[in-house]
C-alpha cells in the first residue's frame, strides 16, 4: 500500500465515511484467519491489542475496523495486507450423498480375463469409480492388448495372490492386504498366480473405464 493510500484511508475514516476495508468482507475474512490458526478472541486480542469485544464486533460486521486497527491486525497477526484483504474463502456445501452396494449386488461386467463388478452404481456425477474385480487370467498372452484408460487408479489385492504386468516396468507380485497407487494411462494387466481366482478393489478417477 503507498503512502498516498495510506493517506486517502485515514482522510475517508476521519471524515466519518465508511472505512475502506467493509466492502471486502473484513470481518468474515478475520474470522476465517482466526479459525484457521485455532486462535480464541482473547489470544487474537493479546496479539494485536485490539479488545477483544473489538474483534467480535469487527468480526460479526457490526464496527468497521479503522486503518489504525488494520495495521495493529496485520502486524500482530504476522500476515500481509493482501491477505487480510483477500475474500473469504467460499463455504463448501456438503450433500450427503451415500450408496450402499450389498455384497454381490453390484453391477457385473464379465470379458475374458476378468469379471468386474461396479459398485456405488447408483450415485451420478460421482468424482471415483468403485469395482471389486476377479482376476481370471492365468497368463499375460490372455489379454490381446494392454489395458489402459485415463485418470489414476488405487488397487488393493483382497483375496489370493496377483502379478500385476505394467509397460513400463518389471512384473510386480502382490498379494493379499498389498496396495498400489498407479497412472492408468500406462498399459496394465493383472494375472492370478493363486490356485483361486484372486480379488481385487479398485478405485478410478471419474470417467475412466475398466
Amino acid at each position: 500500500m503507498t503512502a498516498s493510500t495510506d493517506q486517502d484511508a485515514a482522510v475517508r475514516i476521519a471524515s466519518g465515511r465508511k472505512a475502506f476495508v467493509e466492502p471486502l468482507r473484513l470481518g468474515e475474512r478475520l474470522k476465517e484467519i482466526r479459525l484457521a490458526n485455532q486462535w480464541t478472541l482473547e489470544e487474537v486480542s493479546q496479539r494485536t491489542g485490539l479488545a477483544r469485544s473489538t474483534l467480535s464486533k469487527i468480526e460479526n460486521d457490526q464496527i468497521s475496523p479503522t486503518f489504525t486497527a488494520v495495521q495493529k491486525l496485520i502486524n500482530g497477526l504476522a500476515i500481509d495486507l493482501p491477505q487480510l484483504l483477500s475474500p473469504p474463502k467460499p463455504q463448501t456445501q456438503t450433500l450427503g450423498r451415500r450408496d450402499l452396494t450389498r455384497s454381490g449386488e453390484g453391477q457385473h461386467h464379465p470379458t475374458p480375463t476378468y469379471e468386474h463388478e461396479l459398485l456405488s452404481c447408483q450415485l451420478a456425477q460421482k468424482r471415483m469409480i468403485p469395482f471389486k474385480t476377479i482376476v481370471r487370467a492365468r497368463h499375460f498372452e490372455e489379454f490381446s492388448e494392454w489395458v489402459r484408460h485415463d485418470g489414476e487408479e488405487f488397487l488393493m489385492v483382497l483375496e489370493g495372490k496377483i502379478l500385476m504386468y505394467t509397460e513400463y516396468y518389471e512384473p510386480l507380485p502382490l498379494e493379499s492386504g498389498d496396495s498400489i497407487y498407479f497412472d492408468s494411462a500406462m498399459g496394465h494387466a493383472l494375472v492370478s498366480v493363486s490356485e483361486e481366482d484372486a480379488v481385487v478393489l479398485s478405485v478410478c478417477t471419474r470417467g475412466d473405464t475398466v
